[in-house]
């Protein structure tokens, strides 16, 4: 039994196909598939069930590529314990991270890191929170940015900054003349929202305490994106809320649409999340550095403030 085998199996199992598992482990179809075979005899079973599609692992393959998964990690730990020796960080970090995060926080970030380590690879993905957990839990990432509390046990947070949400309302609400607004001042608002799969959506909808508000009548529109919600409130009206590091996204213009909460603020926790047996620690470290060092300070602080639940 080799560790090549093992991350061969592991490869199967999260891509749930020969060939685009090969494709990831840089091999051809016919030498991994060799390789699985092989170990499948040498341990007299059948690893996969080859007959469905996609390809699913057998009862028994399933507990061998578990137990595969904590011997790829372990046997990583050597490679890591030698890397914390060396002064300079190197290596691949893979990060997944929410669509509602990664266009305000991550530009600025990726050119830091790339600039101060040049030996270090990043490789970024946008996902939902909850492919970032199950890809946390497969080994296809190494870290997550993403709201939180999450209470799963097999996840480890990090927080790193506390967000306010904002309301973004259109000069036509009857809210627009208000310094300020709390939460039932949005539940008579036709609310514009992400669609479902983004946290975000949640939380809004925990603020707001009504689903019956979020569509204007006779439309019902899908999105993931945060500033397709503003260019809705600018032409259709109603209102929104938004993450409070898009605002510098806005014009002045649009700026001027924008209502704080009245205290204590709600906000979303965000934070770096790994799983619990995650070991490259100076490249996490160096990332939550660069995060902690373009985050306002006022962000960085929960006091006074409504973590929202997702």
């Amino acid at each position: 039994m080799t560790l090549v085998q093992l991350e061969y199996i592991v490869a199967v199992d999260t891509y749930r196909s020969f060939v685009t598992a090969a494709d990831k482990c840089f091999v051809t179809q016919p030498t991994l598939s060799m390789q699985v075979q092989k170990l499948e005899e040498l341990l007299s079973v059948k690893i996969f069930d080859r007959s469905k599609q996609p390809v699913t692992p057998t009862e028994i393959g399933s507990q061998i590529i578990a137990q595969a998964r904590i011997i790829l990690q372990e046997s990583a730990k050597v490679k890591e314990l030698i890397n914390s020796q060396q002064q300079d960080i190197l290596g691949e970090l893979r990060i997944g991270v929410i669509p509602t995060v990664a266009p305000y926080l991550l530009p600025q970030v990726i050119s830091a890191m790339l600039e101060k380590y040049p030996d270090l690879k990043l490789l970024i993905w946008e996902y939902t929170t909850e492919d970032i957990v199950q890809h946390l839990k497969t080994g296809v990432l190494d870290c997550g940015i993403l709201a939180t509390p999450l209470t799963d046990s097999n996840i480890a947070e990090t927080p790193l900054y506390y967000e306010n949400f904002v309301s973004y309302i259109s000069k036509n609400s009857k809210l627009y003349k208000k310094k300020s607004v709390d939460a039932e001042d949005l539940n008579g608002e036709n609310i514009w929202l992400l669609n479902e799969g983004h946290c975000m959506r949640n939380q809004v909808l925990n603020i707001c305490r009504s689903t019956k508000n979020n569509r204007l009548q006779g439309l019902e529109y899908n999105t993931g994106s945060v500033e397709t919600l503003v260019r809705m409130v600018d032409l259709n009206g109603g209102a929104t809320l938004l993450p409070e590091l898009a605002i510098a996204e806005l014009s002045a213009k649009q700026a001027g649409k924008i209502r704080y909460f009245k205290s204590p603020e709600p906000v979303r926790e965000i934070s770096l999340v790994t799983h619990k047996n995650f070991i490259k620690m100076r490249m996490l470290n160096a990332l939550r550095d660069e995060i902690l060092s373009i985050i306002p300070k006022t962000m960085k602080q929960k006091k006074k403030k409504d973590i929202v639940g997702i």
